[in-house]
């Protein structure tokens, strides 16, 4: 028996032409390494090919596949190599096993102890803020905690901090992805990947961590052919792809409402008309609203369908965007035409087979022009107009409300914002707030950001007035919330709820809620989408502004009362 010899079950379930090749291919690519593999091949429980040695009693045996009863309880099972993406790489494959076993020649440092193992890891929130580097602390504290090391990529709101060299990369033994949004991969090509949400590693760093090290999956490809998509990973779904499309629409968001704002505020509301064209009041408008906001609806659409198929999916989905503008339809035209567009290129993507000497042809011709024919005709004869007739809906009842149904509005939109402090349900009130920025709709907007800012002031104050119910560790967080919900991050809130959640969600949500009431029942609008109480002093980035400031108070306030009667004094030690 060789020294070199590596055991393996493979277990074709349902399929044994596909065990047997996996088995060829693996060993296959052993031999043009000079190492050796003996496997046995298993499928609808039966054994159909053997061992050529039967392993020793300190001879490893590494299983691939489902395990069934007739599979020996020595071997281990190797849940991050599937069938599919070793016979799409069977090179990756076998340097992962072989890593795995610590056989000689492995890829892996011989002098690299389990417990020093490097992860590099990249964390991703659809703004680019707070979730981005909480996630990223998390994640390192956790693997402190464990003893690995570990290196952090964050892509934030200005682009890649502290950016992955190809070098760790290549020496890592996990690629670890906590993002809400779609991260390019192929970097990681032959790599063990685990995606998942920001929200796991900023609660539960050190679980993530052995989760991602028992279920991450190889990534297809190898570091040269640049291969991006992970034969086994889970799709994402369509929160990921809208919140892809969120986060890239909304500098384009912010930009505008700005320079809108400060045309305004050296011109006038009438600083767009005609009669002031030659002055910078109106130039400063015309940049905001022609430019920035006439590409709001595009770049929304185009993000959407690249998250679902890659860079072919962003030409369909931007003119699907144009024409969804131009009939109307506004953001909700481009959110449909970006998952139309992303769909239909994937689905002509994987359905369109060409010869390898044609195939540079279909990423930069025939799936662009397909894609943005079919995305095209479907939003000129069939989607566009009901989604326009959509909106104008949606418009005419916002524009109309009064009374209870904007109080009910602004208690729901501003009490979302309090309940997950920038997960799913926080995320979904403001991109909803977000796109009616593109119909002139600011009402709501305003609320959403009183609802925001609300929790991490609360806590903050409750900090300073109870010290008694907060630990050391939360009153020194306490500081940093105030600044925190001034600047409108709610993840600042994220610590206090985080270690006591029954009692601290209930009362940050009623805050909220309240001031996004108030908020809405004032008529307060906020053209801009972000910067907290420091936008209010941009004239004409906010209306009804010392009201505006009472809703933020009286909904600080109302959560503080709160944490003060549910949360009760800690027992001295």
């Amino acid at each position: 028996m060789e020294k070199d010899t590596l055991f393996l079950i493979v277990n074709g379930g349902t399929s044994a032409p596909r065990g047997i090749l996996v088995v060829e291919a693996l060993k296959d690519a052993a031999k043009r390494l000079g190492k050796k593999v003996d496997a046995e091949v298993r499928a609808n429980g039966t054994t159909l090919i053997a061992f050529e040695t039967q392993p020793g009693a300190d001879d490893r045996i590494l299983l691939i596949g489902e395990r069934d009863p007739a599979v020996p309880p020595r071997a281990e099972a190797i849940p991050t190599v599937d069938l599919e993406s070793i016979l799409s790489d069977p090179r990756a494959a076998l340097d992962l096993l072989l890593r795995d076993t610590g056989a000689p020649g492995a890829s892996a440092e011989p002098s690299q102890t389990p417990q020093k193992k490097l992860i590099v890891a990249i964390t991703s929130c659809p703004t680019g803020i707070a979730h981005t580097f909480m996630a990223a602390e998390g994640l390192e504290q956790a693997a402190k905690a464990l003893g690995y090391d570990i290196r952090v990529e964050t892509q934030g709101s200005v682009g890649a901090g502290t950016p992955l060299t190809p070098d760790e990369i290549a020496r890592s033994a996990l690629v670890l992805i906590a993002a809400d949004k779609e991260v390019e991969r192929s970097r990681f090509a032959g790599k063990r990947v685990f995606a998942t949400a920001t929200k796991p590693a900023i609660t539960a760093g050190e679980a993530l961590i052995r989760q991602a090290f028992a279920e991450a999956a190889l990534q297809a490809g190898s570091a040269s052919s640049g291969s991006a998509e992970p034969a086994s990973e889970k799709k994402a779904g369509p929160y990921k792809h809208l919140m892809t499309g969120v986060s890239f629409m909304l500098p384009f968001v912010v930009a505008g409402g700005l320079l809108i704002a400060l045309g305004f505020a050296f011109g006038g509301i009438y600083a767009g008309d005609k009669a002031n064209a030659g002055t910078l009041a109106h130039a400063l408008f015309t940049i905001g609203a022609a430019g920035a906001f006439s590409l709001i609806v595009p770049v929304l659409s185009g993000y959407i369908a690249y998250s679902i198929a890659d860079r072919p999916g962003i030409a369909p989905g931007m003119v699907g965007g144009v024409l969804a503008a131009n009939l109307g339809a506004g953001f909700l035209g481009g959110i449909v035409s970006g998952f139309i567009a992303g769909y239909l290129t994937d689905i002509l993507n994987r359905t369109i087979r060409l010869p390898k000497n044609l195939a540079g042809l279909k990423p930069v011709l025939i799936l662009p022009l397909l894609g943005t024919l079919l995305t095209g005709l479907l939003m000129q004869y069939a989607v566009g107009t009901p989604v326009a007739r959509a909106l104008q809906a949606l418009t005419d009842w916002l524009q109309g409300m009064q009374g209870a149904s904007s109080i009910l509005l602004g208690l729901l939109l501003g009490g979302m914002m309090a309940i997950d402090m920038g997960g799913p349900i926080n995320k979904a009130s403001y991109a909803f707030a977000t796109g009616l920025i593109t119909s002139q709709i600011y009402g709501p907007m305003a609320a959403v950001m009183a609802g925001g800012m609300t929790p991490p002031l609360a806590l903050a104050l409750a900090c300073r007035l109870f010290k008694n119910r907060f630990t050391p560790e939360e009153l020194e967080a306490g500081n940093a919330a105030a600044v925190l919900g001034l600047a409108f991050v709610t993840e600042g809130a994220i610590p206090f709820a985080a270690r006591d959640p029954l009692r601290v969600i209930p009362a940050l949500a009623v805050g909220s809620g309240l001031a996004g009431a108030i908020s809405m029942v004032i008529g307060a609008e906020l053209k801009v989408p972000h910067g907290g109480v420091f936008v209010l002093t941009i004239p004409g980035a906010a209306t009804h502004v010392l009201g505006y400031l009472v809703a933020l108070i009286a909904g600080t306030i109302a959560s503080t009362l709160l944490l003060a009667v549910l949360k009760k004094p800690l027992k001295k030690a």
